[in-house]
């Protein structure tokens, strides 16, 4: 049985490998966007859900073989109660670090697991994990060297808690690998409602 990420991050993939999992990765492509524009008034639950699932289904829909599939989306949900991605430029990142520095926010990770056999679905599980960060407040010179690296550009929120944003997050209440985006408990729970348990996948 493959174990297989629906994902290009290599922060979810270094949590697995950490956790004694090897994953195959494959990227889904999706335009999450468009499926994001395709909901009618989601919550931020079934947001980060719904595209954790698209990514599941698109790896999904090419398999032949005994696999499980995982696909995760994280999105920050800020005290002001608007929901953030991926920034993807250097103005966006640091006019959103102007307003969460100081505050808190939820990070919403969605995950969906897809058991196959055969390349047909068996089984399916979705669900999401919320986690509280408290943001530090870096100085301007801080900030924009560390707008510099590009590393707020591409995650979600526009911090990490695994790499130079953690500096600037002063705690978290909830699960730290959910926060680097993906929950080790919530898949494990997951991949148990498909028939599998975790230890299969050592």
């Amino acid at each position: 049985m493959r174990f297989v990420l629906a994902s290009q991050s290599p922060a979810r993939l270094a949590v697995l490998r950490a956790a004694g999992v090897e994953p195959v990765v494959r990227v889904s492509g999706v335009d999450e966007d468009a499926i994001a524009a395709s909901l009618v008034d989601p919550t931020p639950d079934d947001l980060v859900t719904t595209l954790a699932l698209a990514k599941a289904e698109a790896i999904a829909s090419g398999s032949s073989g005994d696999e499980v599939v995982v696909g995760c989306d994280s999105m920050l949900l800020t005290s002001d109660g608007e929901v953030h991605g991926k920034p993807g430029t250097v103005d966006v990142a640091r006019e959103r670090w102007k307003r969460m520095a100081g505050t808190s926010g939820t990070l919403l990770t969605g995950h969906a697991v897809l058991r196959l056999r055969d390349g047909a679905e068996v089984g399916r599980a979705v669900g999401h994990e919320a986690t509280l960060v408290r943001f530090g407040r870096p100085t301007e010179d801080e900030l924009e060297a560390y707008l510099a690296t590009g590393e707020p550009l591409n995650v979600a929120g526009a911090f990490t808690l695994d790499g130079l944003g953690g500096w600037f997050v002063d705690g978290i209440d909830g699960d730290p690998s959910s926060v680097i985006g993906i929950s080790l408990p919530l898949t494990r729970r997951l991949l148990r409602r498909v028939g599998v348990a975790v230890s299969d996948i050592w």
